[in-house]
């Protein structure tokens, strides 16, 4: 009877650690811009880009706390096409006939396209939003917590932008969110 009940108690315990991973381990499936955009070519879908530098302290707490929660990954992976850009990466990047190249700076720099997504206001981390034709929808500057992550998302990848305000929408949504 004592090693059944201890065999219980081990499924239940495993049991439950395979749920919490589950909910837990959802995560993003972050694409190149490259990918991104030639994905996007066959099936449209919104773009998201998180704009980044590998200094930004702020950008990896976003990546920890906002990224890391499942609900967003969910939504993300299902709505965007999520693309994960470095500000200051030193590869060029071809986007519609034009050459998009890193800018030395100093000891740093900043890569021209990260400049044309932000419209030269560098701030990191920053997500910028696209639609479907990859034109700028929204630009999302700073650290940025997951609920009010999850209702900017949720806003604008279900094209309530288009149709109400945003006070309008917010003062209807619930976030399943919570912090």
């Amino acid at each position: 009877m004592y090693i059944e009940d201890l065999r219980m108690k081990n499924l239940l315990i495993i049991a439950g650690l395979i749920l919490c991973f589950s909910l837990h381990g959802q995560q993003i499936r972050w694409y190149t811009w490259e990918e991104a955009v030639e994905l996007n070519k066959k099936v449209p879908r919104k773009i998201m880009v998180d704009v980044y530098t590998d200094w930004c302290g702020y950008c990896k707490v976003m990546d920890r706390n906002t990224f890391g929660n499942a609900i967003i990954a969910d939504y993300l992976n299902k709505t965007f096409y999520p693309v994960k850009f470095n500000a200051e990466q030193r590869e060029d990047i071809t986007f519609n006939n034009t050459i998009y190249k890193f800018v030395p700076q100093g000891n740093r720099g900043y890569h021209e396209l990260a400049a044309a997504l932000l419209n030269g206001q560098m701030s990191y981390p920053s997500v910028v939003f696209l639609n479907e034709e990859v034109q700028i929808i929204h630009v999302q500057k700073g650290y940025t917590q997951a609920k009010p992550f999850d209702e900017i998302i949720k806003f604008l990848g279900g094209n309530h932008w288009e149709k109400e305000s945003w006070e309008t929408w917010l003062a209807s949504y619930d976030s399943p969110v919570k912090e």
